[in-house]
């Protein structure tokens, strides 16, 4: 059982805008709500990390951007190179989608040297880094065999899905990650993650990180639910 005031929830959200479409304007709107509300970290799309990087300078929110997002159909080559760049225009968190392709072939040894090599960047520069899965094209054998060697890799997080696939993150999935991996790597739950009550399941499951392009919302529902009851913390059973 954890003690959650509403400043600690907020740290647990990666305030997420990922759209093909989205502006400058939009980048920059992300950031101050970001800041507003003392999320974790902002979630974009690997290009637009100096902008966010120079928008956040001297905060401690962090710019996360999303390497091969969102199929991870790209090779190690050019996942290497599009980290590496992210990190040299500002990004200071990493999230990159697996190969499925490979991963679907059993060729497990090309998933842990992907792995291997994207967390040695991302370590080698003192920053954080989350493997997406994209769980709702995985069997429940394949989640487990992925957690297992991010388990012998040690990445930062297994992250549920991107929340472009044909589903999000589910309690059953998270719950899953978490006992495979045990305290060695944290989870991430992130795809349709939209209200508090979601919001809730999933740190209850087990996930230490939440991406939600509906942060602000569940920030204030929790809000609310606090004046309601008259407290200013929520009590969470993330015993998993």
């Amino acid at each position: 059982m954890s003690v959650y005031t509403i400043d600690k929830f907020a740290r647990l959200i990666d305030h997420t805008n990922l759209h093909a479409d989205t502006t400058i304007e939009d980048m920059k709107k992300l950031c101050a709500e970001a800041k507003k509300y003392h999320f974790k970290m902002v979630a974009i799309n690997q290009v637009q990390s100096e902008l966010c990087a120079h928008e956040l300078a001297g905060t401690d929110i962090d710019t996360g951007a999303a390497i091969a997002f969102p199929l991870g159909q790209t090779s190690i080559e050019a996942k290497e190179f599009e980290t590496q760049n992210a990190i040299d225009n500002g990004a200071n968190e990493i999230d990159y989608v697996i190969n499925i392709t490979e991963l679907k072939a059993k060729n497990y040894d090309y998933i842990e040297d992907e792995m291997s090599r994207l967390t040695k960047i991302c370590h080698d520069a003192a920053i954080p880094i989350k493997v997406i899965f994209e769980n709702p094209y995985l069997t429940k054998d394949e989640i487990k065999q992925v957690a297992l060697i991010a388990k012998r890799v040690g990445p930062d997080f297994i992250k549920t899905a991107t929340g472009f696939g044909p589903s999000g993150a589910t309690v059953e999935d998270v719950r899953l990650m978490k006992q495979t991996v045990g305290d060695q790597v944290k989870v991430k739950a992130a795809g349709g993650i939209r209200n508090s009550d979601d919001f809730l399941a999933m740190i209850e499951a087990g996930a230490e990180r939440i991406g939600t392009s509906s942060g602000i919302k569940i920030i204030n529902a929790l809000k609310k639910r606090m004046q309601a009851d008259g407290v200013d913390t929520i009590s969470v059973d993330d015993g998993y």
